[in-house]
């Protein structure tokens, strides 16, 4: 089994940034991509960014291009995501998932194996 426990949300200022980790316990998350997905009050889950477990590929969301950086601490068994010049369409609940080992970077949730918790990043304009 993986765990994985979202940290980092909070409220900013529009334009402001903040920085998503996502840390797995149990298995290592080190052989499996992980994505990041969020949901608005009253929207469905949406994709944000994924990476693959090697770090080498990435993938964004066309909203979120040029302002979210994915990226990996194999070390650590986490991963993070910064964001930067923040809109209050940003906000919502945010969740990280681990899909299968060695398995392709994803964009659809369903692919994924284990979710976190999520944590709520909210964005004032």
């Amino acid at each position: 089994q993986v765990q994985l426990v979202e940290s980092g949300g909070g409220l900013v200022q529009a334009g402001g940034s903040l920085r998503l980790s996502c840390a797995a316990s149990g298995r290592s998350i080190n052989t499996r991509a992980v994505g990041w997905f969020r949901q608005a009050p009253g929207k469905e889950r949406e994709f944000v960014a994924a990476i693959s477990w090697s770090g080498t590929s990435t993938a964004y969301a066309d909203s979120v291009k040029g302002r979210f950086t994915i990226s990996r601490d194999n070390a650590k068994n986490t991963v993070y995501l910064q964001m930067l010049s923040l809109k209050s369409e940003d906000t919502g609940v945010y969740y990280c998932a681990a899909d299968a080992p060695f398995a392709p970077v994803a964009t659809i949730g369903s692919t994924y194996d284990y979710w976190g918790q999520g944590t709520q990043v909210t964005v004032s304009s």
